[in-house]
Formats: structure tokens, C-alpha cells, sequence
């Protein structure tokens, strides 16, 4: 039978309250009862329900974490820098993949709340009229890592995709680059319409268009780059901007399998410098978000919200560089 708080108290010879003080680390205990009470439950191996302390204390230290797709290394790596942080201040998480679908996202963010959860925090992807509306809803406070946030006054924590986009595009431009194609993705709408403005102005400056047929979303894989290059052979650009890592691969390799010159003829740079792209040649040339950095900080965020300490700035923007490799001149 499962050991309650009643057998830990009547084994020690206390009250229930003297090992619900000694359980949540209250100093207001004299050693040798706090010493008496640790020896009882570890003799009884007695495991605080946490359902029930959350419903006394209004707080299970608990956090859901909605993650668009688990198996994604980005993802992987902004999840690795919560987890940390959570650690730090004795939360712990509940991890769940949503596929990117929203039914789905609204599923998983109604059933967190049902478990009590202090906060929530979302990893990447695109943020629904239906989620921004449950999250300006919410009982708990929230908070998007590696997405914008900015509109409805979500609180997140992201890089500056325009500029970062300026920065690669100006570079490939200067390296020779005249015709541009820009291979968003299904999971970060907002970052590839940033990414797309950032694009489009430097092409201005330079009295430049992006045709149409060259700006394209798909699923941010290593088979959608594929598929994305194949779009692409029938009007070959010279330059590349693919919104991850692992959609850049699929083109690159596709590019090379086609006989086409990398970076001669074609220059790629990618938006995530997961360790994906040390492990390819030529090594892709990538704009690097601090990705554990991005969830260290929004998990940091979150703890604010939850412990109602000052919030100086709601929408956190991280500092990028941009690393060119092998797929660049």
C-alpha cells in the first residue's frame, strides 16, 4: 500500500504538519526531529504526492514544454538548455510533441493545464490565432522560445531573423549572387516572413526582385530539401537562404548529385548551425541562433512569470553571427 504522510507522522511520533514542514525544507525545525523525520521516511520510503501538495500550496513545480517535433535537432537543443534551467530552480517538465498541428497544440496546452502546471513554454514553431488566443487566455503565464512572440503580447525569446537575412544575402550578393531563392518551412512561418523581409530589402537596394516561383514553405526535413531542389532545377537560382539545417542538407546534396558546383554555382546558408552542418561537405554555411542559450532563457523567463519578479524586457532578442563554411564564397 502506498505510504502516506499519516504513517510517516505516527512512525516518527510527530504531527502531520512537523513532516510536512520537514518534506518542503522549512528551517522552523529542530535538528534531531528533522534528523527522526528523514530516518522514518526513508525507512518507509515514503514519496511526497505531488498532485496533493500542489493542490495545497497552489503550485506543483511543474512546467509543460509543447515541442512541434521531438526528433528535430534544433528542437533537441533548445529543449537541453529549459531542462537545465528548470533543474536550477527545482522545476521539472512535461514534454509533449505536437506534430505542428494545432488541434493537436490545443489538445496538449488544455491537457497541461488540467495537470496543474505552473507555467508553459513552447519551442519554436508557429504560434496559431487559436494558441495565441488560449495563451493570452491562460491561467498560467507562457512563454515561446525560438519563435516571435511580439504580437498579442506573448512574452518570447528568438534572434533577429530579418537581420540575420540581410546579413547572409548581402554577403552572397557581394560573393556574386544575383538570382535568390528562399525555402521556408511549415514549423517557423514567422521567422521565414522576417527572413523574407530581410531578403527582399536587400534585393531592393540592389534593384533586385524574388520571383515567386523561388519562394516556397515545406516541411523543415532532409526529404522536404530534396523536394525543394527538384522545385528548384527548372529555374535554378545561384544563392539559397533555407529556413534549417536539415531542409539545407537535402538541397545541398540533391545539388551535388545533380552535377551542380558548390558554392561555384550555387551558395546555400541555412537559419539553425545545429552540429548537422559540420558533418556534411562541403560544411553548410549557416547563421548560428544561440539555440541552448534561447531555451536557457525562456525557461529563465517563464520562472520570472511564475515567481512574479519585475520583467524588464517581455520579448527577449538573443545576438546571432553567421558562419560561412564550405557552401558560400
Amino acid at each position: 500500500m502506498t505510504v502516506t504522510i499519516y504513517d510517516v507522522a505516527r512512525e516518527a511520533r510527530v504531527s502531520m504538519a512537523t513532516v510536512s514542514r520537514v518534506v518542503n525544507g522549512n528551517q522552523n525545525v529542530k535538528p534531531e526531529t528533522r534528523n527522526k523525520v528523514n530516518e522514518v521516511i526513508k525507512k518507509l520510503n515514503y514519496r511526497p504526492n505531488a498532485v496533493a501538495r500542489g493542490l495545497a500550496s497552489k503550485r506543483t513545480t511543474t512546467v509543460g514544454v509543447i515541442i512541434p517535433d521531438i526528433s528535430n535537432v534544433y528542437y533537441s537543443q533548445l529543449a537541453r538548455g529549459l531542462e537545465d534551467i528548470a533543474t536550477m530552480y527545482k522545476y521539472h517538465s512535461i514534454i509533449s510533441n505536437s506534430d505542428n498541428d494545432p488541434e493537436k497544440e490545443k489538445e496538449i496546452f488544455n491537457n497541461l493545464l488540467s495537470k496543474q502546471v505552473d507555467g508553459i513554454i513552447f519551442l519554436g514553431g508557429t504560434i496559431s490565432e487559436e494558441i495565441k488566443e488560449l495563451i493570452n487566455q491562460s491561467s498560467v503565464p507562457v512563454v515561446v522560445s525560438g519563435t516571435n512572440g511580439k504580437d498579442d503580447h506573448i512574452a518570447s525569446v528568438n534572434i533577429d531573423f530579418k537581420q540575420a537575412a540581410e546579413e547572409a544575402a548581402q554577403h552572397m550578393f557581394e560573393q556574386g549572387a544575383k538570382k535568390f531563392a528562399l525555402v521556408g518551412g511549415d514549423y517557423s512561418k514567422k521567422a521565414q516572413d522576417d527572413v523574407l523581409q530581410g531578403l527582399t530589402k536587400v534585393l531592393d537596394q540592389h534593384q533586385l526582385e524574388l520571383d515567386e516561383a523561388l519562394h516556397f514553405s515545406g516541411k523543415e526535413s532532409y526529404k522536404e530539401g530534396i523536394k525543394a531542389f527538384e522545385r528548384l532545377q527548372d529555374n535554378m537560382p545561384d544563392a539559397i537562404l533555407s529556413i534549417s539545417d536539415e531542409q539545407a542538407i537535402g538541397i545541398l546534396h540533391s545539388a551535388l548529385d545533380a552535377g551542380v558546383k558548390v558554392p561555384e554555382d550555387l551558395q546555400i546558408v541555412s537559419f539553425n548551425n545545429t552540429r548537422l552542418v559540420e558533418m556534411v561537405r562541403p560544411q553548410l554555411s549557416s547563421v548560428i541562433q544561440p539555440l541552448y542559450d534561447i531555451g536557457a532563457v525562456g525557461m529563465r523567463l517563464l520562472t520570472k512569470y511564475m515567481n512574479e519578479e519585475d520583467i524588464e524586457e517581455p520579448n527577449v532578442i538573443l545576438p546571432h553571427r553567421i558562419e560561412y563554411r564550405g557552401t558560400t564564397k
